[in-house]
C-alpha cells in the first residue's frame, strides 16, 4: 500500500497496522486507516493466540482485536462476536467480551477481572457482556512501556476464556514456535463466559469466527467516550483534520497470531488434515514462510476454561483495505 499503512518491517519481522499520521486533512475529509481480517473462520474448538508489542492509543483512536462471523452481514450480531481486546481514546485499560443476539448473558464466571460492565451479552444497543481488563498494563502507554504481552482466546464448547499477560509475564509454554498449548496451565481467564449462560450452548449462538483488527478514528464508541478523557470538544475536529501529528501513538505492533484446535473441526474453511494432523496454510502475521504441523491431543480437561490444545494452524491475514474514517 503506498500509504505503508499495512507493512511487515524486514528487521523485526513484525505485522506493524497504521493510522495515517503524516497528511494533511481538511475539513470534512477523512482520514485513512486499516482494518485486517483473516481469509479463514474458526470453529467453535480453537484457540488463538495473539502476541503483540504494541497497540494504538490516544485521543479519538478506537483500536480492537476481535472476531466474528462475517457471512451474517448487517445481521451482527447473529453469528456472535468475541472480543479478546478493545480500548478507546485515553481510558486506562482495555477490555473484553462477547456480543450475540437476545438470550445469552455471563452466568457463574471464573475470571480474575474485578469490574464486570454489563453481563447482558445483548443488551441496549449491543453493548454486549463486558469486563474490564484492569489492575494490569493492558492499553496505552503502560502496554507499550512493558513491551507488549499476549493475548489467549479459547473458543470452547464449555467456555468462551480471555487471559492477559504481560510480557515480563508471559508463561514459557507460551512461545512463539509451541506447538501446543494446554491453557488449564494458564491459570485463572481474566475474563470467562460459560456456556451455560447461553441457552442451548454456544451452538445456538456464534458461527466460525474471522479474526479481525482494526484502528477506527472517533466512532460510535469513540465519540460517546471521548470527553471522559480527552479535551472535551468535538472528537473529529479536535483530532481527525490537520496534519495528523497527534496520531504517532495509533498503530498495531503485531509479532504472532497463532490458531490451535483441540481437533482438526477447529478450521473451517480451506485448509486440509487428516490422520489427526494438520497441514498448516501460511505463516501467520510475522512471517512468510512454512510452520510445522503438529498432531491432536486426548488430554481433555473439562473445567470450564482449560484445554490441551495441539494441532496449530498458522493465521493467513489479508488486508481488506484502507478506509477512511
Amino acid at each position: 500500500m503506498s500509504a505503508k499503512l499495512a507493512f511487515i518491517d524486514p528487521q523485526s519481522n513484525h505485522a506493524f497496522l497504521k493510522v495515517d499520521n503524516t497528511t494533511n486533512v481538511p475539513f470534512n475529509d477523512k482520514r485513512n486507516s486499516v482494518k485486517i481480517t483473516t481469509t479463514d473462520a474458526y470453529n467453535i474448538g480453537s484457540v488463538w493466540v495473539a502476541d503483540v508489542f504494541h497497540v494504538p492509543f490516544g485521543c479519538a483512536v478506537w483500536p480492537a482485536m476481535w472476531s466474528w462471523a462475517p457471512s451474517v452481514g448487517a445481521a451482527w450480531p447473529a453469528g456472535g462476536e468475541i472480543d479478546t481486546f478493545e480500548a478507546v481514546n485515553q481510558v486506562q485499560f482495555s477490555q473484553m467480551g462477547l456480543h450475540t443476539l437476545q438470550g445469552c448473558t455471563q452466568t457463574n464466571p471464573q475470571e480474575s477481572s474485578t469490574v464486570v460492565n454489563t453481563t447482558d451479552c445483548h443488551g441496549d444497543m449491543g453493548q454486549g457482556c463486558i469486563v474490564t481488563n484492569a489492575g494490569l498494563p493492558s492499553y496505552g502507554p503502560s502496554f507499550a512501556a512493558a513491551g507488549g504481552g499476549v493475548f489467549i482466546t479459547e473458543f470452547a464448547s464449555s467456555a468462551i476464556s480471555v487471559w492477559f499477560f504481560p510480557r515480563a509475564n508471559v508463561p514459557s509454554s507460551v512461545s512463539s514456535n509451541a506447538t501446543s498449548i494446554d491453557t488449564s496451565s494458564l491459570g485463572v481467564p481474566v475474563g470467562n463466559w460459560p456456556a451455560s449462560g447461553c441457552p442451548g450452548g454456544f451452538d445456538n449462538f456464534f458461527l466460525p469466527q474471522s479474526l479481525v483488527f482494526h484502528i477506527v478514528l472517533c466512532g460510535t464508541f469513540g465519540d460517546g467516550t471521548y470527553n471522559q478523557t480527552c479535551t472535551p470538544g468535538d472528537c473529529y475536529l479536535n483530532n481527525v483534520i490537520g496534519n495528523g501529528s497527534n496520531f504517532a501513538d495509533a498503530f498495531f505492533e503485531i509479532g504472532s497470531i497463532r490458531v490451535f484446535s483441540q481437533n482438526t473441526t477447529g478450521l473451517s474453511l480451506s485448509s486440509t488434515s487428516s490422520s489427526g494432523s494438520s497441514s498448516p496454510t501460511s505463516t501467520g502475521a510475522n512471517a512468510q514462510g512454512s510452520s510445522s504441523s503438529g498432531s491432536s491431543s486426548s488430554a481433555v480437561q473439562n473445567l470450564g476454561y482449560g484445554t490441551k490444545w495441539s494441532v496449530v494452524f498458522a493465521v493467513a491475514l489479508s488486508i481488506v483495505g484502507c478506509f477512511s474514517l
